[in-house]
């Protein structure tokens, strides 16, 4: 009797058996619909068997086995099995978020497949290949080293401007020569339309693909299997894009490889640079983590000899320097809008230059909340422990965390005052600043409201570059990865947000993000100048930044977090819950703790407590901590914790398991 064990789509660690007459090994890989209760349901099958484990009685038939795309390999296979036994995640759970959506319906695409034909079919762009700049000498030296065909992690730790993309075009270069596929990893989906750009610009006889939720599933679907068929020879995409199937992968590269958004934090919450890694080990391939401001976890494993260190100390275009820095201490300055004197001057320097200017202000909107003089009413949301952010021009107050709108009260709803006070900055109320102060200035601001529309990031980027565009005022957006030759002046407001945060990770998050913002000017021969707002103008992180020293600070956070018990010391797992109310989320955390402490491995297991943001989107939300000074021990523990927790949970509580989280 053959049996197919198939991983379906459901919150259960088991393989599910069903009989399968007419499949083989060969189909191992494959996609089939199989009965689950009263519904069909598409499932992966992983293994063949010839005997079932359970009663032949109880076993239903494969209801049709999809031939429409060729089998996942075992190598894609293995490493979704890594990510499930790692993570703690149902592996049926974690193939279904490494296939594109199309993939997932009870549906084949089989007639759907004449556009994908078409395209392998099409011929390439054969226009000339744009010149690649000389590469200088630190460049070469950094290069040298780095051999294809053999496993090795290394940190490129190279200053913002010092041509790191050009490191990643000559890998690319010699991957192609061997008519090989690279894998290039970026954060964000507004960093892939350049790279792409760019890529295609230098290497028109080869296809390019990009993989991110920018694209509808139709295009994914393409793009997916152009790569799967080694079609495609190089792959750009966001984090979900480590999962593709690349049967001739020779190099991976990870691009702002300490950027929070390479960690997924809802269903599997896996970190795409981390399993970059594993599955550049697993190919036998090198792998590039490239970043001007390297995450503590990798710069640490550089120092220790884990990873390779490459480091470009200088920036590539010939004369140029990194930016002055300049502090401006607001407790004496007279602000309009949020802006001093000496930064209104430097912009007014600038635009009588005809140079281009980068207001950076990480919040988007009109102003964080709205308040009433007379009873101190705030605009807080209904369903989160959080503020209501006034959008004035849409007239709405929107939650940035659960998404709720209401409409901006024509009067106060506690005392009636029609006096209500816009406090704090946003984007939107800096612009608005910034037009009162220079009617003849253009000026565009990019935030996550002005770039929804599909298309117009591209356009924005053009308008940028063909200097359309004077004053930028931008958030986090704008922070990294971009190059704009005359932009000359970036001015920082509200950098002071993070710098006392019970968040141990915030001090390395904001000096990361100043030095990405700050890195924005003098790029090429016009010196660059960066003014930061603040009322700590002394304070120890500013004075590293001053000097550009992100080793000496990351040192003195790495001695810190050594001493304090803290990772990359330490390992560490957080299981969230939620429930509609408090009492049955601390009751399950408080369940999960006694479990924890009958299980010897080692670990610590600290007391629940509420979430950092207790109530979102109407559910309340509490945490429990554990952690341990050995991976291995830790591993060992949630293996044995994880099936009790799944045993035990409370059907009113949704709970996860995050294995080396980043928000608390």
């Amino acid at each position: 009797m053959t049996i197919a064990r198939v991983a379906l789509d459901v919150p259960l660690a088991c393989l599910f058996e069903y009989a399968a007459p007419g499949l083989t090994r060969e189909h191992v890989g494959k996609r089939v619909l199989v009965p689950f209760g009263k519904k069909q349901m598409v499932g992966m099958v992983m293994e063949i068997a010839n005997q079932p484990s359970i009663s032949p009685q109880r076993i239903k038939p494969v209801s049709f086995a999809f031939q429409d795309i060729p089998a996942l390999s075992s190598q894609t296979l293995a490493l979704c099995r890594f990510c499930s036994d790692y993570y703690h995640f149902p592996l049926g759970q974690v193939v279904m978020t490494a296939l594109p959506s199309r993939l997932r319906r009870n549906k084949p695409v089989t007639q759907k497949m004449g556009w994908v034909q078409e395209t392998l079919r099409s011929a390439l762009n054969q226009s000339q290949a744009t010149r690649a700049p000389e590469l200088n000498a630190e460049q070469s030296k950094v290069l040298r080293p780095i051999r294809m065909g053999e496993f090795a992690c290394w940190l490129l730790f190279g200053i913002t401007g010092s041509g790191k993309t050009e490191i990643y075009v000559s890998l690319i270069s010699q991957v192609l020569k061997l008519g090989k596929q690279a894998l290039l990893l970026v954060p964000e989906i507004n960093l892939s339309p350049q790279l792409e750009e760019l890529l295609r610009g230098r290497f028109p006889q080869y296809r390019v693909v990009c993989l991110h939720s920018g694209l509808n599933d139709g295009e994914r679907l393409k793009n997916w299997l152009l790569a799967q068929s080694g079609e495609a020879q190089i792959i750009l995409g966001t984090r979900l894009a480590v999962f593709v199937p690349a049967p001739n992968l020779a190099l991976i590269i990870v691009d702002e490889e300490h950027d929070a958004s390479f960690k997924q934090q809802e269903g599997l919450r896996y970190s795409a640079r981390d399993v970059a890694i594993f599955r550049a080990k697993q190919a036998n391939v090198p792998v590039i983590l490239g970043s001007a401001t390297p995450s503590l976890e990798s710069y640490h494993h550089a120092l220790s000899g884990r990873y390779h260190i490459a480091a470009l100390t200088q920036r590539a275009a010939e004369n140029a320097e990194p930016p002055s820095l300049r502090y401006i201490d607001i407790r004496r300055a007279k602000l309009n809008e949020g802006l001093s004197e000496p930064l209104i001057a430097a912009l007014r320097e600038r635009l009588q230059r005809s140079e281009q200017s980068l207001i950076f202000i990480n919040r988007r909107g009109y102003a964080p909340v709205l308040i009433c003089g007379m009873c101190a009413w705030i605009s807080g949301c209904s369903r989160c422990s959080s503020r209501l952010v006034l959008h004035l021009l849409d007239k709405k107050l929107r939650c940035h965390h659960c998404g709720h709108e209401e409409r901006v009260p024509v009067a106060c709803p506690s005392c009636g005052n029609v006096d209500l006070i816009p406090l704090g900055q946003g984007t939107q109320r800096v612009e608005n600043a910034l037009s009162d102060l220079f009617p003849s200035a253009r000026i565009l601001r990019i935030d996550r409201d002005s770039t929804r529309r599909k298309a117009i990031w591209p356009e924005m980027l053009k308008s940028i570059r063909e200097r359309r565009v004077d004053i930028l005022v931008g958030t986090q957006i704008l922070s990294k990865g971009h190059d704009f030759p005359k932009l000359s002046l970036v001015g920082i407001l509200n950098a002071d947000t993070s710098l006392y945060s019970t968040d141990f990770r915030a001090s390395e998050r904001l000096f990361a993000q100043l030095i990405q913002v700050a890195g924005r000017a003098g790029r090429a021969q016009i010196p660059g100048e960066v003014l930061i707002q603040t009322q700590f103008p002394g304070h120890p992180l500013f004075e590293a930044l001053r000097s550009h020293d992100y080793s000496g600070f990351a040192k003195t956070l790495l001695a810190e977090r050594k001493h304090a018990g803290l990772p990359p010391f330490m390992h560490q797992a957080l299981l969230r819950a939620e429930a509609t109310r408090s009492s049955t989320v601390m009751n399950f955390l408080a369940d999960a703790a006694k479990l924890a402490s009958r299980i010897n491995h080692e670990v610590t297991v600290y007391d629940p407590v509420p979430a950092h943001m207790p109530r979102l989107a109407g559910r309340e939300r509490g945490q429990l901590l554990v952690q341990s000074n050995s991976r291995k021990k830790l591993q060992a523990f949630l293996k044995d914790w994880y099936p009790k927790l799944a045993e035990t949970a409370n059907k009113k509580v949704r709970w996860a398991l995050d294995v080396d989280p980043l928000e608390f």
